[in-house]
């Protein structure tokens, strides 16, 4: 088969290349690199198809669909601060440019594309967990656009025929997050803190609590959404089911890495959420979903790969 994967470079999408090379498919990546790197794919690069583009010019994007089976949308402005302080920019990436994914796939007659949708869309839903069927009420830019490209994706799919399937990321982390920039995940941040020796930063009490969900498990889950039979037109949570306190990821980093690692706390962010937790039962039932790393092994995988790959620039 032949896939397209935008955002390729990128951290998560950069896991889902290696996995598609690993069961040798064709694989192009579409990457802007603005955020995406080379060095993320560097040890593929003679086994894949890699394009510097971005997903906000048409022709770019129709080029890159020719022959494809498969698109896994993952290019965005994927950060909720950046979002809140230049939502015109996070607008015009993240619903322009999956207006134009979506464009190219359905004149390219695509088979399905599987679309990186995210939990930012439930908002502030006290309700946990959080279930497919709850109503969306996104509280940041980044979340309203996310939430658009799931419509689109559905739209397209009773308009045009072109089968889309929307997956919401929880909090997903592990191998290539960055951790340098200040809108990477969090648990990135507290990685490169633990290896400097430094504090690191909470924004809030850290009583807060996430889905936090290992890279593997969503690549895993967003394959399944490719082909399986029932999940075409439907949104499907990307977590493991259950949540954790920032403290208590502090406390677990602490024993795995034997550093002695007391957090900073600052005001909390506007546009970040209190809870987060997913229900995956639709996933399970439908896509045959399980989470198949659990935190603390996800964790401890994490902390071995920074301390063994990253360096300061």
């Amino acid at each position: 088969m032949r896939y397209l994967v935008t955002g390729g470079a990128g951290f998560i999408g950069s896991n889902i290349v290696d996995e598609l090379v690993r069961r040798e498919h064709e694989v192009i990546v579409l990457d802007d690199l603005s955020t995406g790197k080379e060095c993320n794919v560097v040890h593929v690069r003679d086994k894949i198809d890699c394009r510097v583009g971005t997903i906000t010019d048409l022709a770019t994007v129709r080029d890159c669909c020719d022959g494809v089976d498969y698109v896994l949308h993952l290019a965005a402005r994927a950060s909720v601060p950046k979002s809140v302080e230049n939502p015109i920019e996070t607008n015009f990436v993240n619903i322009n440019g999956t207006l134009n994914v979506l464009v190219a796939a359905r004149d390219a007659k695509v088979r399905r594309v599987v679309f990186a949708a995210s939990s930012a869309a439930y908002g502030e839903t006290p309700e946990l967990p959080k279930i497919e069927t709850m109503r969306a009420d996104p509280v940041s830019p980044y979340g309203v656009t996310k939430y658009v490209g799931e419509l689109y994706g559905q739209v397209f799919e009773r308009v045009y025929g072109l089968e889309s399937v929307s997956i919401r990321y929880f909090n997903v982390f592990g191998p290539r997050q960055d951790p340098s920039s200040q809108y990477s995940g969090v648990l990135a941040r507290f990685m490169l803190a633990a290896l400097e020796g430094k504090q690191p930063v909470i924004f809030g009490d850290g009583e807060q609590s996430r889905d936090f969900t290992y890279v593997d498990n969503v690549v895993d889950q967003t394959l399944r959404a490719c082909e399986a039979k029932g999940a075409s037109g439907k949104i499907f949570n990307g977590g493991t089911g259950a949540r954790i306190t920032l403290n208590e990821v502090v406390a677990m980093l602490a024993k795995i890495t034997g550093k002695k690692i007391e957090a900073r706390h600052e005001a909390p962010r506007t546009g970040d959420i209190r809870d987060s937790q997913a229900d995956v039962s639709l996933a399970h039932e439908i896509l045959g979903y399980e989470p198949h790393v659990a935190f603390e092994e996800g964790l401890r995988r994490t902390w071995d790969w920074y301390r063994a790959s990253y360096r300061q620039p």
